[in-house]
């Protein structure tokens, strides 16, 4: 497992995940492909944005989105991995070698509806902070109601 951070010669790779994540998403976010088969992205890698790619054996397997707030506060935006590398809880060792990187305060949000995701980030924020964590129902400008998780990296 390897992870890279997103620059400009590695932002195709980036981005063409992104479309198999959105693709994902679609029946909850209610996205359709525009006219040239490609969904729009909410969460473009600028200003304060940090993408980050995951690879096995050089193969590109998932995405991060994170961002930046300031004052070590991160907060998950995207975060991916194609199906197939689901196994071996692969998406919870990325998450955890992200949250290693960058110690601070954390949050995680899931739209409503995102049953899986919801399921998985009680699980990967469990096991890296022993289930210290809070849980609540957001109220997001952008998704309207969303589950969030806050918690704590030390350094």
């Amino acid at each position: 497992m390897e992870l890279v951070q997103v620059n400009d010669s590695n932002i195709s790779i980036y981005l063409n995940l992104t479309q198999a994540y959105e693709a994902e998403f679609s029946p909850l976010t209610k996205k359709v492909p525009d006219n040239d088969g490609k969904f729009a992205l909410d969460t473009p890698i600028e200003g304060n944005v940090l993408g980050f790619l995951l690879y096995f054996d050089g193969v590109p397997a998932g995405l991060a989105a994170i961002a930046d707030h300031g004052n070590c506060h991160y907060e998950v935006c995207d975060f991916y991995v194609v199906p197939v590398f689901r196994k071996n809880k692969a998406g919870q060792r990325f998450a955890h070698s992200l949250f290693s990187m960058m110690p601070g305060e954390w949050e995680s949000k899931q739209i409503e509806g995102a049953v899986h995701a919801i399921a998985f980030w009680r699980r990967a924020i469990g096991a890296y902070t022993n289930e210290q964590y809070a849980e609540d129902i957001y109220h997001d400008s952008y998704w309207g109601d969303v589950t969030r998780q806050r918690f704590t990296i030390s350094v």
